[in-house]
């Protein structure tokens, strides 16, 4: 199935209930109209970070079910699969042989050499502080190999998460088999994970590195030219570079929204959330929530320094169950530009602020993406970060059937359900069509949607001082 215009889940296979016959069951009965798509994070067998450190891409996990399970959805849903296309696992096949035969293995350059990078004499302690690091260490591990040599090899993020030399033969028939193989598989939509960091470059930081980056793009771009499967970069950073890869054509992520839409809900202010929607592509997916944190780096120069800073504070006083500690190294915390919580809890667990974001996204340029547990308005799970240490899982709470059950009975998810519903049958979202974004004072906000022809009109207005909204569906008021 082709990309479509609707809403799409964000969860992990054993979220939704224990598997992915269970997540079919769970989408079939309470959410078949309410989402279009799903992004189904990694299913693949993994060596740790939550999948997303696969051994291999052409098999599925089987505690989470098969290629048939995940087939069955691509019938109903638009799905979109997770490519690392940055790193694989120091326990996969690939690299163990690897570790074996050394120089002798055929995927002996499918990995990036550290010490073969560096021309004799460097890398200098300024080469080293110039890469941008996910580590405050340089990014590589000393591997000893069965042979009883040494080699550094670059390692960007975890432990197990070794990096691909993109340059060579051997990883560009890697890329291309494995995205040839997900797209026969049933993906409309492959979201190429940490792209950014794919290319290595001498005398840059090693982060989004042009031209190259380009060429990565056209060259996976040119890998599904035949397929019915869109690629989507995913980039965490300041905005001017998802931008960039939107002028070249790609749908981009709105990341920057989530702390921008707080900012308005705590301050009562407009006007900054209004000049962000006004400046956003429509080829598009727009995000509250994720598997991760909230992206406070996204926000800079949309908000102010100030305005990034009192969001924050405000999201620590305000927000349930919302500690510093949370996304802190106590907490295994990854990456401290980002704030562990669910949106929901962000919010206070107020049901009416939370409603009013979701309006709010769903009238923003682009297609809403949902994490599952927005979409059942789950606070923030103090028993399962406590049991793990992990500061991401605040915000990964496992349902069972049962406590689905339960959840979808709830006004707000009632609400919810309804919301998205609406933004999926109503063709005023088109996005070859048009948006309006008006600001009555600085602290309301009309946004207008249009189809391309201008016949279907949706409107949402807001006013963040009281917390009153409407909204309208040409001309009449739509109630949820």
């Amino acid at each position: 199935m082709k990309l479509q215009n609707k809403a799409i889940l964000i969860t992990y296979p054993d979220s939704l209930g224990h598997n992915l016959k269970d997540l079919d069951h769970v989408m079939d009965r309470y959410f078949n109209k309410t989402i279009g798509g799903i992004h189904l994070l990694p299913f693949f067998p993994s060596n740790g970070d939550r999948g997303f450190s696969p051994t291999r891409y052409d098999v599925v996990e089987p505690k989470f079910g098969s290629w048939e399970d995940v087939e069955k959805l691509s019938q109903k849903y638009y799905l979109m699969f997770d490519f690392m296309i940055n790193h694989l696992s120091k326990k996969s096949s690939y690299f163990e042989d690897f570790e074996a035969k050394h120089d002798k293995s055929k995927y002996s350059d499918l990995f990036l050499s550290w010490d073969k990078f560096w021309p004799k004499g460097r890398p200098t302690k300024e080469d080293i502080d110039l890469i941008y690091k996910r580590k405050d260490k340089a990014p590589y591990q000393n591997i000893k190999f069965e042979d009883g040599t040494h080699e550094k090899m670059w390692n960007t993020f975890g432990p197990d998460q070794m990096d691909l030399d993109v340059r060579t033969k051997t990883t560009q028939d890697f890329i291309k088999h494995n995205l040839q193989n997900l797209s026969k598989h049933g993906a409309s939509l492959i979201r190429l994970d940490a792209f950014a960091y794919a290319i290595k470059k001498l005398d840059t930081n090693d982060f989004f590195v042009e031209p190259e980056i380009w060429n990565l793009l056209e060259k996976v771009n040119d890998y599904l030219k035949d397929t019915p499967t869109t690629i989507l970069p995913e980039i965490h950073e300041h905005y001017t570079m998802p931008f960039k890869v939107a002028e070249h054509g790609y749908f981009i992520y709105d990341f920057a929204l989530p702390m921008v839409l707080l900012y308005s809900l705590y301050s009562g202010n407009s006007t900054q959330l209004a000049a962000w929607l006004k400046k956003c592509p429509m080829k598009q997916f727009t995000t509250l929530d994720t598997h991760d944190g909230l992206g406070v780096v996204d926000a800079k120069d949309i908000l102010t320094d100030d305005q990034i800073s009192y969001t924050t504070n405000e999201l620590y006083k305000i927000g349930a169950n919302v500690k510093k500690k949370y996304s802190s190294a106590e907490y295994h915390n990854l990456d401290i530009y980002q704030i562990n919580t669910t949106y929901y809890s962000a919010l206070g667990n107020d049901d009416k602020k939370y409603f009013i974001a979701r309006l709010l996204q769903i009238f923003a340029p682009g297609i809403p993406q949902i994490y599952y547990v927005g979409l059942l308005a789950g606070e923030n799970d103090i028993q399962l970060l406590e049991k793990t240490k992990e500061g991401r899982d605040i915000n990964r709470h496992y349902y069972d059937l049962d406590e689905i059950a339960e959840q979808v009975q709830r006004p707000v998810v009632k609400s919810l359900i309804k919301l998205l519903e609406f933004r999926n049958s109503v063709p005023a979202f088109d996005l070859e069509g048009s948006i309006k974004v008006e600001t009555p004072s600085e602290h309301e906000i009309i946004v207008t949607r249009s189809n391309k022809a201008g016949t279907e009109v949706a409107s949402t207005y807001v006013d963040f001082k009281n917390l009153d909204y409407q909204v309208k569906y040409n001309d009449q008021v739509f109630n949820f």
